[in-house]
């Protein structure tokens, strides 16, 4: 089965990003508006076992911290993604570096670049169009964030949460 984690923002950042991807996402119906922390792999039964394991002893050693989003950015010309640039902060770096490390070993796909999509698969007159007025929006948004999903893929190839970890020791 295949396996991703991700970090869901609240409600109000979802709406916003929803208001964008209803229309420029074709995965709009199959996952909500979320940031990867830890890009799709498959895992069995027995390995799922041991994976929430490490996840409950990755999440303890792990941070909360505050997501900031500033400003709608792009790919471009790499691939036609229009997203919400997530500030980097190191909290957050962490989290993913942990993701790929000891247990999780191996090196990411892509450079991590944490963000929320809002436009994927645009033609290039598109996403030229899309991103012109999108980028022009004064985005100042701040929430914390004290929790990542384990999440699993269903047969009609949506996402939903297998598991949610909370970040930090438990008080």
């Amino acid at each position: 089965m295949k396996y991703g984690i991700v970090i869901f923002p609240s409600k109000v950042l979802q709406d916003t990003a929803n208001s964008y991807r209803k229309r420029y996402d074709p995965h709009y119906a199959l996952i909500p508006p979320h940031i990867t922390v830890k890009n799709a792999f498959d895992a069995s039964d027995d390995e799922i076992n041991e994976i929430t394991k490490e996840l409950d002893s990755i999440t303890k050693q792990a941070e909360p911290f505050t997501l900031k989003i500033l400003k709608v950015s792009s790919f471009s010309p790499v691939n036609n993604v229009i997203y919400l640039k997530v500030d980097p902060v190191e909290e957050l770096q962490n989290l993913h570096n942990a993701l790929h490390s000891g247990y999780f070993a191996g090196e990411p796909e892509y450079a991590f670049v944490p963000h929320i999509t809002i436009g994927q698969k645009l033609s290039s007159d598109e996403h030229s169009d899309v991103y012109g007025q999108l980028r022009m929006l004064n985005i100042n948004h701040e929430e914390q964030i004290d929790r990542i999903h384990l999440l699993y893929q269903l047969e009609n190839g949506s996402w939903t949460v297998y598991e949610t970890f909370r970040l930090g020791k438990e008080k």
